[in-house]
């Protein structure tokens, strides 16, 4: 029987989003450089005749999920809350163009849940979703472990 190993990968795209009602700076739209590293859990294959031999799974593989489910949407986007106020959310719309609207406040910690929903049940059979640590800066981040939620 294989070792049970954890392959982490990271990702980053720019974002921007505004916090309704928060009481600081981070009222305004804004933006960050986010950092995102993916962390999943498995058993490497062992077998000499399959391509994937050693891998829990292909890096390309992870990558691609990832960037289809997370990246695409969030990259160089404006997050914003559903229940914004309407007429800054059209004027966003139409001034930044790729505007994703959430049913969450989108802080780190919101978007770092969210992500982790977007990316649990994509992973290949035997492949399990570990952890998520979003860095919204250098020195901030949120995680989500899946231990934590079940």
């Amino acid at each position: 029987m294989g070792s049970l190993i954890r392959v982490t990968r990271e990702f980053s795209f720019e974002m921007a989003h505004v916090l309704r009602n928060y009481d600081g700076p981070c009222r305004n739209v804004h933006g960050h450089s986010y950092r995102l590293f993916v962390t999943l859990s498995g058993t490497p294959v062992n077998d000499s005749k399959n391509p994937k031999n050693g891998m829990v799974i292909d890096f390309t593989e992870l990558k691609n999920i990832v960037l289809k489910k997370i990246v695409s949407l969030f990259d160089h986007s404006v997050v914003v809350s559903r229940d914004f106020d309407r007429e800054k959310m059209e004027m966003m719309t139409k001034t930044f163009g790729n505007t994703v609207v959430v049913d969450y406040q989108p802080t780190c910690e919101n978007l770092v849940a969210d992500f982790a929903h977007r990316l649990k049940d994509e992973m290949p059979k035997g492949v399990h979703l570990h952890s998520l640590k979003l860095y919204e800066t250098a020195k901030s981040y949120a995680e989500w472990v899946a231990s934590d939620n079940e």
